[in-house]
């Protein structure tokens, strides 16, 4: 399960909200709650992002909260009311999901659970629009040779297969018990096929593996969060990779992680050209709180910027998103107000990358009512509005006075 970097207690939230209001960077920026959680059976702790629809309905997970406290799923509308649209029950239903949902034209909805299913190792599920949960596979089975323990979410192709991974299993010689993770294919009929199996970093080839794209040729693109190379400044694990699976399931390590990034925990896109980028959440030697790369479709990386204080974020946990000028958009999970977090490590931002790779701040949380460590990253409608998560913050009286999370707006 991600990491919790919980933030501030409400003693301190309005000398937070005074110092974001006073250092805002980029001007015009409107912020709104959509939705705040309150622990209950509305949902807790959302760690995925968001899918939107054509009217412009949104859809996402929570890990925690519903009626039997380990997770749901939502729908959040366009005028801001939320409905959970299914409650897990921690058995052989699923329980905690942590990836995106996504939806097909009829309007049925699928994703993952990190636990739970027949074997306690996790699911891929598909809610109808009634409601109506079907697992459609669990994992660990025998060795976990089929995977376990999804934190991604699927992808899916015109003859309605699902492709995803998961962050262990698979391999059961690999370093990591009970393995480093697969690339999976679920056909319609809920057959699993394992694409590829990690086996970590005395192969070279990563190990861990964050949620898959899938290109017009079939071939699937992700990062693995550790495995790799030697080079990297902490051997023993790995500073991660960026990979590609064929149809075939031959993988390939595009890109070995050293010095210039390390633990990528969120995926890629791809741009027209078949460049990809993403995110890691730090430098291995010390020199930034994480990077947004390119990695060009000849194999050559580049770091379009290095984070390289606290104030202007630390930690992207997830990926980037593009709008059709070529700017990135994404989160960080940490940095941002100082004020803010324990030993003043900041509750996150919202920022913006240029062409000309120029950082600007569309926004810092303050850890109050409007939310603290965004872990997810972000979805944008037609007209250039953000939306996203938190995954704390928002209701203070929720968890211990850190809060159960947000749904959010941000208008550019």
């Amino acid at each position: 399960m991600k990491l919790m970097r919980l933030c501030m207690s409400a003693s301190v939230v309005a000398g937070c909200v005074m110092a974001i209001l006073a250092a805002q960077s980029a001007p015009a920026q409107t912020y709104k709650v959509l939705h705040t959680f309150t622990g209950g059976a509305d949902g807790a702790n959302p760690s995925a992002g968001l899918t939107r629809d054509a009217k412009g309905n949104l859809y996402g997970t929570t890990q925690a909260g519903g009626a039997f406290n380990v997770g749901t799923v939502f729908k959040l509308s366009n005028t801001g009311k939320e409905t959970v649209l299914y409650s897990f029950a921690g058995g052989t239903d699923g329980s905690i999901p942590e990836g995106v949902v996504i939806q097909d034209a009829e309007g049925n909805l699928y994703g993952t659970t990190y636990a739970g299913g027949a074997n306690g190792a996790g699911t891929v599920f598909k809610l109808s629009r009634t409601g109506k949960e079907t697992v459609l596979y669990s994992f660990g089975g025998e060795d976990y040779s089929d995977g376990a323990n999804p934190v991604a979410g699927v992808v899916e192709d015109a003859e309605r297969n699902l492709y995803g991974t998961t962050t262990s299993g698979g391999f059961y010689g690999c370093d990591a018990t009970p393995g480093c993770g697969i690339v999976f294919k679920l056909s319609p009929t809920g057959k699993e096929t394992v694409l590829y199996r990690f086996r970590g970093v005395d192969y070279d080839d990563g190990d861990g593996p964050s949620g898959v794209i899938r290109d017009a040729n079939g071939n699937l693109y992700g990062t693995t969060f550790t495995g790799g190379s030697g080079g990297c400044q902490r051997r023993e694990t790995g500073c991660g990779t960026v990979f590609k699976v064929d149809r075939a399931g031959k993988e390939t390590v595009l890109y070995r992680f050293t010095a210039d990034g390390g633990s990528p925990s969120g995926g890629v896109i791809q741009d027209a050209k078949g460049n990809l980028y993403g995110t890691t959440g730090n430098c291995p030697d010390g020199s930034c709180g994480g990077t947004v790369f390119k990695l060009r479709n000849t194999g050559k990386e580049t770091v379009l910027y290095g984070f390289p204080s606290r104030s202007d974020g630390v930690d992207p946990n997830a990926g980037v998103i593009e709008d059709a000028e070529g700017n990135l958009y994404g989160t960080t999970a940490g940095g941002g107000d100082a004020s803010c977090g324990y030993g003043g490590s900041g509750c996150g931002v919202v920022f913006k990358l240029s062409k000309t790779d120029k950082e600007t701040l569309l926004y810092s949380f303050t850890g109050g009512a409007d939310g603290a460590v965004p872990y997810a990253g972000l979805t944008r409608d037609t007209k250039g509005n953000l939306y996203g998560t938190t995954y704390s913050g928002g209701d203070l009286s929720c968890a211990d006075g850190q809060g159960c999370g947000v749904v959010f707006e941000l208008t550019p």
